[in-house]
């Protein structure tokens, strides 16, 4: 049976939305892994302990990479609490960042101990910048777009995804304006 032509088509569309969205979300994470990295190695090298140096640096890109995500990656993504949306990415990134930090460690204190090359700062920046944060960005990703800036509409015919209305409320609730 050959492909429905208009099924191909909202294929190719969520497909171009999909490919838009996580390019957005690259150059973010670019921006902010550039931040990442430059005050790692920065705090790392003024010779403060790994972890710590990455907990600090991470903090940092963090924010930046809140605000990028929040007001252009998923710009048209349901944004009604900012408080809550602003938590549960933090939420999330302290994730991502647990990821990075467990690379870093297993690296830098588990190897570390077998072999001495594993606790110099190069062997840190690869695990923790380079393998921490490959692994944790595939997990902020999908937390980021699943619970933070939940995008649940489909593609617009121009590729732009909107969100999908707020629920609709029960007919005993009281309206939002009604106090």
């Amino acid at each position: 049976m050959p492909p429905n032509p208009a099924e191909s088509s909202r294929l190719r569309t969520r497909l171009q939305a999909l490919v838009r969205e996580l390019s957005k979300f690259g150059t973010v994470g670019v921006i902010a892994f550039s931040i990442d990295l430059a005050i790692f190695s920065v705090v790392r090298g003024a010779g403060v302990e790994p972890l710590l140096a990455k907990t600090i640096s991470t903090i940092v890109a963090t924010t930046v990479a809140f605000f990028g995500n929040r007001y252009w990656t998923w710009r048209d993504g349901q944004h009604t609490h900012m408080a809550r949306q602003y938590t549960l990415f933090f939420v999330m990134n302290a994730i991502g960042l647990g990821i990075a930090l467990i690379c870093l460690a297993i690296s830098h204190y588990g190897l570390g101990r077998i072999w001495p090359v594993f606790e110099s700062q190069i062997a840190d920046t690869i695990s923790g910048q380079f393998v921490g944060t490959a692994l944790g960005t595939l997990f902020r990703f999908w937390s980021y777009r699943r619970f933070v800036f939940r995008v649940t509409g489909a593609p617009a015919p121009d590729g732009t995804v909107t969100a999908a209305p707020p629920p609709d409320r029960d007919a005993t609730s009281p309206s939002p304006s009604a106090h």
